[in-house]
């Protein structure tokens, strides 16, 4: 990836190594097309990945999320059929796709050669606005706040 450092050095910028990996990970992948999908955005936070596995069975495929990688793999198990002509490809693949930090996966399903991986964006609470009353603090007693902006300074 010479393009990425010639016009990016990693010299010139400081706390930016999980950019610059996550940039060098999805050019090594770019390639990756087996099988085909599709990713969808159903929503402000929700998202659908869809892979064509025509061909593989529930038990041939996997689904792990793991350091926020999600990975599809399929082994398809040869029934020992003589194929004159083969067009439906069945070779065993592994599928990853980096998801961001607060993307969480909510389920996968099978339909009509189709698996289907829900994802959702969940910001944590701790992340979420809130709004802050006036006149209320939650570390101090309530009086002593009343006090500290009535004194005079005498």
């Amino acid at each position: 990836m010479t393009g990425l450092h010639t016009l990016f050095p990693r010299s010139s910028f400081v706390g930016f190594d999980h950019l610059f990996n996550e940039l060098e990970w999805t050019a090594k992948h770019a390639n990756d097309h087996y099988p085909p999908h599709n990713i969808i955005k159903k929503g402000e936070s929700e998202y659908l990945i869809e892979l064509a596995i025509a061909g593989f069975s529930k038990d041939e495929l996997s689904v792990e999320v793991k350091d926020r990688t999600l990975t599809v793999a399929g082994d398809h198990e040869s029934k020992g059929r003589e194929f004159i002509h083969r067009g439906i490809s069945t070779k065993k693949f592994k599928r990853t796709f980096r998801l961001s930090e607060h993307v969480q996966v909510h389920g996968a399903d099978i339909q009509d050669g189709i698996l289907a991986i829900e994802l959702k964006y969940v910001i944590p609470e701790e992340m979420r606005p809130r709004k802050i009353n006036i006149g209320s603090n939650e570390e101090h007693n309530h009086e002593n706040t009343k006090q500290l902006l009535t004194e005079s300074g005498d």
